[in-house]
């Protein structure tokens, strides 16, 4: 089986900066070294040192397409395919091929090449990536129409930036190094002004930096680096979910804004034991925040809060760390350094920010921070550790202020106070240090109090009863305490779980694609290396070795690295049910985890059925309208098919007939009778076929320099005698358009025939055309009717006719075809109210001195 060939890409900023130069010289460079290199197409546009470098190099002949009248020159696929090299020079990736190829673009040429073994050369300038498209268009005013899809470039084996500084491109420009010299002056005035050029090499910089971002991070992930390399600023902020964190994420931003394309994350930790849980509308909102100031939100869950921080920061490759300061008290603090001082002293190299806030320190928050305790165990180690002192200091006091009242005190009332003693430490520290009090109130109880005094015996029955009892309800009441607590925690970290659940339906909500959303949130969450969904496959057998057959699965969605094909290559798996398997890479799951990883796995499978169900119905709802389509069409041409062939048979066999003597003014009339019939169904198949080509986005066009008066005049001489009392007014100094000539003056065509349908008995339609700033706007008139604004956008459907009921008045394409020739020139087609009555349709056109010269396709 022959192997994917590789894909290097020269990108540039803009034409001229020697993308096609460099590509030629890595080909002779190659060849140097032995490899069949053969050139596919280069395009030199008159620059004679790039041809210069076609000289040594095999040229695979291309193929010619005639379109149009014109001859357009093509790279022969076949033909390299039949030739295969090992090497070939395909030049403009972003190129549309002309009508009748193989494939409509370029880009789907070398994807062939590629996946036939043959590594491809090629080049590209930013403006023609799909996602900068609309940036560029709005930097230069020059919308670009041939893109190629950013995953195309991506998967490049290498991309190799073109640079060259806008002065230095200028001087090229201004020498004719790029573009002939009657195209200089316009080319410097417009697309290649300083600003232009500056912000294009901008764009191109940051696309290649990304590109490099990416490959840095799969080479730390395959060699196990965590250690963050500061090849650019990341600022990672932590969110509690306080009100505080909306101060914290404004000024990570603005941190993150003194640097060049730093990036901005939020991340909250969820506790996995429920403890310092954060509020799921605060969390909520500062997640629009983040995402408002152009950064991402990020939840993980961990028992550990710095741990947790410190490893997101690392496995993000973070340069700086922002948190806010504590809120506890200084007290609380010597017991314990919290969040913020733990994440400083373990932090290395990160750079940690320590915020303060408003809520910095309130007593009351401190307080219930305090008697939550520490990060481990029930109750935590704090409040252990506070109810042990409780019971070891506790149980001395009260033995001495008891000892002040022995006179005048019972042993009941000696056992309630020891009880109300052991009730505070339960309350406070749990079951460890009530048993510690309730076992040492027993002995002093005995020792000071039971007679005989000072001996660890006790004489009487009821006092022997009385101590046990108390140690029986000491110790149930510590056990209560402490099963309360359990409960408690296992509360706040069903808390936790459902902030998770949360996030990950709001991830899901927002998301296009649910199920790509999900499996994001689950390996984000659960800090996993790759999460992938599997799919048994329908033909796959039972038993044991069906986890471990690549054959009986395959991969829905994935997510990080690596992809696994089967259930055992992971480390844990979660079943969905017989048919579907969540399987996870990066370290074995925890009993609680599992639980909510199965609400995953269920969700993951919800969302593969929603998707297909979209396409379904996508695909039903595309059948739908070309069944519309279809049955509007074949019901509208039925008669102006009909009618035409009618009258076309009906003359020529009135000529052929042998029982008719017809003068030669008869046989005339008869000729021009089946002329104009045979015309009148040419015209309609060619709209028809134009419509098509419309609809399918495979329309070529020839844009050229237009004079409008020459179109205009083309297209009223085109309409024949009805065309004749038409009014014509074009300004003598009207600047020239870009346009394909003929399809421009089909529109016009168009325009003007459905002005003369509607024009009343009388009346003569108008054809002004003027200057409007850089545009230019053709406008056809009439004083027909008119058309309701309300019904405007109808009129330019395909197949419909506004008002009429039958098929007689036309197949109704005339205005749809001529809106969609006009949009596709980058020009617009609206309708408005003539005044005084009627409709008026303008055609507006960027004029040339408008539309700056672009590197040709």
């Amino acid at each position: 089986m022959v192997g994917r060939g590789e894909l290097r890409v020269y990108l540039g900023a803009a034409p001229g900066v020697g993308k096609t130069y460099k590509m030629l010289e890595e080909g002779h460079r190659r060849l140097a070294r032995g490899t069949d290199v053969v050139v596919g197409i280069v395009e030199t546009h008159g620059r004679q040192h790039t041809a210069d470098l076609l000289e040594g190099l095999e040229v695979v002949p291309r193929t010619t397409v005639s379109y149009r009248g014109s001859e357009l020159v093509e790279l022969d696929l076949d033909a390299v395919l039949a030739r295969r090299p090992q090497v070939v020079l395909v030049d403009e990736l972003a190129h549309t091929n002309a009508p009748g190829l193989r494939y409509e673009k370029r880009w789907e040429d070398v994807e062939t090449l590629l996946d036939a073994g043959i590594t491809v050369v090629t080049t590209l300038n930013v403006q023609h990536l799909e996602s900068l498209n609309d940036v560029v268009g709005d930097i230069t005013g020059a919308r670009q129409r041939e893109t190629v899809p950013d995953a195309v470039v991506r998967q490049a084996d290498q991309i190799e930036l073109i640079d060259m500084a806008p002065e230095a491109l200028r001087r090229r420009l201004a020498h004719g190094n790029v573009y002939p010299a009657d195209r200089v002056d316009a080319a410097l005035g417009n697309y290649f002004r300083i600003g232009n050029l500056s912000a294009l090499r901008e764009l191109a910089l940051l696309w290649v930096a990304g590109k490099v971002d990416e490959q840095l991070e799969r080479y730390r992930a395959e060699h196990g680096i965590g250690s963050p390399w500061e090849t650019r600023e990341r600022v990672v902020v932590a969110l509690t979910g306080g009100p505080e964190g909306d101060t914290l994420i404004r000024r990570a931003a603005r941190i993150a804004s003194r640097a060049t394309a730093a990036e901005l994350l939020a991340v909250h930790v969820a506790r996995s034991d429920g403890l310092s849980a954060g509020s799921p509308a605060h969390l909520a909102l500062q997640r629009e925040l983040v995402e408002d100031l152009g950064g991402t939100y990020h939840q993980v869950v961990g028992s550990d809060v710095p741990d947790a921080l410190l490893t997101f920061a690392r496995a993000v490759n973070a340069t700086q760390l922002v948190l806010g300061t504590s809120r506890r008290g200084r007290w609380a603090q010597l017991l314990a350094p919290g969040v913020g001082m733990t994440t400083t002293a373990e932090s290395g190299a990160l750079d940690v920010h320590l915020v303060t806030h408003e809520r910095t320190a309130r007593r009351s928050q401190a307080l219930r921070h305090w008697l939550r305790g520490g990060r481990s165990s029930a109750l935590g180690r704090g409040r252990r550790l506070a109810g042990l002192a409780l019971a070891v200091g506790g149980l001395p006091v009260f033995t001495a202020l008891l000892q002040q009242f022995a006179g005048d005190a019972s042993l009941a009332t000696d056992l309630v106070f020891f009880l109300l003693l052991v009730v505070a430490v339960a309350l406070v520290g749990g079951m460890l240090p009530a048993l510690v009090a309730a076992v040492g109130g027993f002995l002093l109880l005995n020792y000071f109090f039971t007679p005989p005094l000072r001996l660890f015996t006790i004489a009487e029955r009821e006092n022997l009863v009385a101590l046990v009892a108390f140690l029986v309800v000491a110790l149930s009441l510590s056990t209560v305490v402490d099963a309360a607590a359990r409960r408690t925690r296992e509360a706040l970290s069903a808390r936790a779980e459902a902030a998770t659940l949360f996030t990950l339906s709001g991830s899901v909500l927002r998301g296009s694609r649910p199920l790509d959303a999900l499996l994001h949130q689950v390996r984000e969450t659960f800090a996993l290396d790759g999460v992938t969904l599997l799919e048994r496959r329908d033909e796959a057998g039972q038993g044991p070795d069906v986890e471990r057959s690549d054959d009986a699965w395959q991969v829905v969605a994935s997510v990080g690295e690596p992809v696994v094909r089967t259930p055992s290559q992971g480390d844990a798996e979660v079943h969905v049910d017989q048919r579907y398997s969540l399987v996870l890479v990066g370290h074995p799951l925890e009993a609680d985890a599992r639980r909510v990883l199965e609400a995953f796995a269920a969700q993951a499978a919800g969302a593969v059925q929603h998707e297909r169900l979209q396409e379904t119905a996508a695909t039903a709802g595309s059948l739908a309208e070309v069944d519309r389509v279809r049955t509007a069409l074949l019901s509208a041409v039925s008669h102006d098919l009909r009618t035409p062939l009618a009258s076309a048979k009906a003359a020529v066999g009135t000529l052929r007939s042998p029982d008719l003597d017809l003068s030669a003014h008869d046989q005339e009339e008869l000729l021009d009778t089946a002329e104009g019939s045979l015309d009148r169904l040419a015209a309609l198949v060619e709209n028809l076929l134009d419509m098509s080509r419309l609809q399918a986005g495979a329309l070529a066009l020839l844009v050229q320099e237009v004079d409008v008066a020459d179109v205009v005049s083309g297209a009223v001489a085109s309409l024949g005698p009805p065309g004749a009392p038409v009014s014509i007014r074009i300004a003598d100094d009207l600047p020239e358009v870009r346009a394909d000539p003929a399809l421009l003056e089909r529109a016009v065509a168009n325009l003007v025939q459905n002005a003369l349908r509607f024009s009343p008995p009388g009346t003569v339609p108008g054809i002004t055309a003027s200057a409007h700033g850089d545009r230019v706007e053709v406008r056809v008139t009439d004083t027909g009717p008119g058309v309701p604004e309300d019904d405007r956008d109808q009129i330019f459907l395909p197949f419909q006719r506004l008002g009429d009921r039958d098929n007689s008045t036309g197949v109704g394409l005339g205005l749809a075809l001529s809106r969609g020739l006009v949009e596709a020139m980058a020009g617009t087609l609206t309708p408005e109210d003539t005044p005084g009555g009627g409709l008026t349709m303008t055609i507006s056109l960027p004029s040339v001195s408008a539309h700056p010269p672009q590197e040709p396709a």
